[in-house]
């Protein structure tokens, strides 16, 4: 054995989750290298400090190292298709990334959420919902703690978790006890060719999974179905779905199995889309057998997650909610869509920023329905101005501070300003939660 090396992993990309990866592998004695196209990638400092020896080639990924692994791990934001990946892959290397780590040692169920829009929220509110039904869960994945940080915790009752399209691309071992694809919509047109392929890409999770949880009002959502032992819907729109919004005497009730478990005004969170993310989580609870009656003290209690939806201030009669969160064109729909059956106006809307390619049109509708005006920030304001309708006021702003001073401005009693942008944030800000910050502040400091 003299002279010989332990196999070589090499982590492509670094960043939180690469330095997750870095930290398993040295807890476990692995032999392991470091690629990234970045200089100085986010997280370099802390792995010096897991392995001061560790060797990294930097600047770009080197397909001279790749070629040298025995298996490479991928952080989700590099793209298979990159060159030196395809290379080591044609020579045999075997690529994975962080998830399919994970799910290999993982010895407790996994409750796996993915979608377009409402997964962290699914998310968060499923583990909630366990805790509070006295079942210990913990949380990660693409929300929160990195998959592989949970391993060295206690063993859970669950881990639940968030996984995007990227990473499932990579994973090839996950049965998911629950698993849910929440809604597609365009995103990522960066990376993927066409909706299909980013469609394809998210129902991966389904695959030997015991119980999916589809969306009956998205027949995206029910690609390979038949990959799940067993498969429950949720609606919005059919109420005999087996978990659905249904009206009662005037009301609209949440329901499971026919059976009317809680008022939809009886929710913290706000709007239909929510009521969708409920019926998910309370899906993927009883899939996991919870039942429903342990989970409506969780349901009351749930505030939601930060930058998504939240309600900062009323003033004047005005309510002013922060989602800077919806960074595509399906979580504005959502957001607009949700909030129209709670606002006795019309939404005055604040939109804009780097739309990464999306189809803005799908907006136009909804717009004339139920916007009276919508004020335009950042980069692809322009876009955005040409898909609004006519009945609709457009004005545009040169920075947050002034979009908000014309929305406050425009808006009326019995209305609501809705930060909701359909676009990523980092034309103007640090990120969608520095610009949801801003915004906050700025409502707060409204006269």
């Amino acid at each position: 054995m003299s002279g010989t090396h332990p196999p070589l992993n090499v982590i492509v990309g670094l960043g939180k989750t690469g330095v997750a990866v870095a930290r398993y592998l040295q807890a476990r004695g692995e032999r392991f290298a470091v690629t990234d196209s970045r200089v100085q990638p986010p997280g370099l400092d802390e792995l010096k400090t897991i392995n001061p020896q560790v060797h990294c080639l930097l600047g770009d990924i080197s397909a001279e190292l790749c070629s040298k692994a025995a298996r490479i791990i991928l952080s989700p934001g590099i793209a298979l298709s990159h060159p030196a990946l395809h290379q080591a892959r044609a020579a045999g290397v075997e690529i994975i990334g962080d998830i399919e780590l994970f799910v290999r040692e993982a010895r407790s169920p996994i409750v796996a959420i993915t979608g377009s829009n409402g997964k962290s929220t699914v998310t968060a509110l499923t583990a909630h919902l366990l805790n509070h039904a006295h079942k210990r869960a913990l949380i990660g994945g693409n929300f929160g703690t990195p998959a592989l940080d949970l391993l060295s915790e206690a063993k859970p009752d669950f881990y639940v978790l968030e996984l995007s399209s990227f990473q499932l691309e990579t994973t090839h071992s996950l049965s998911a006890a629950a698993a849910a694809v929440l809604n597609i919509s365009e995103d990522h047109m960066d990376r993927y060719a066409d909706i299909t392929a980013y469609a394809e890409a998210k129902a991966r999770i389904y695959h030997r999974a015991k119980v999916a949880v589809f969306n009956a009002d998205d027949r995206e959502t029910q690609r390979e179905l038949e990959r799940a032992k067993h498969r429950v819907a949720f609606s919005l729109l059919d109420e005999n779905a087996d978990y659905a919004l249904v009206r009662i005497n005037g009301k609209h009730w949440l329901s499971a199995h026919q059976e009317p478990f809680i008022s939809q005004t009886a929710l913290p969170l706000q709007g239909d889309h929510n009521a969708a993310n409920v019926l998910a989580a309370v899906a993927l609870c009883e899939a996991v057998g919870v039942s429903v009656e342990k989970l409506r003290d969780g349901l009351r209690s749930f505030q939601g997650l930060p930058h998504r939806c939240v309600l900062v201030r009323e003033r004047e009669g005005v309510r002013y909610f922060n989602d800077s969160k919806a960074t595509n064109v399906g979580s504005a729909l959502a957001a607009i869509n949700g909030l129209s059956n709670v606002v006795a106006g019309k939404i005055v809307l604040i939109a804009g920023g780097d739309a990464k390619g999306q189809d803005l049109s799908p907006l136009t509708t909804v717009l004339r329905q139920h916007v009276s005006a919508m004020i335009l920030i950042g980069k692809d304001a322009n876009r955005l101005a040409a898909i609004s309708p006519e009945p609709v006021t457009t004005l545009h702003a040169d920075s947050l501070h002034q979009a908000v001073a014309l929305a406050s401005a425009h808006a009326q009693a019995g209305d609501v300003v809705l930060l909701s942008p359909a676009c990523a944030s980092l034309d103007m800000f640090k990120d969608y939660a520095d610009r949801g910050d801003q915004f906050t502040r700025l409502v707060e400091a409204l006269p």
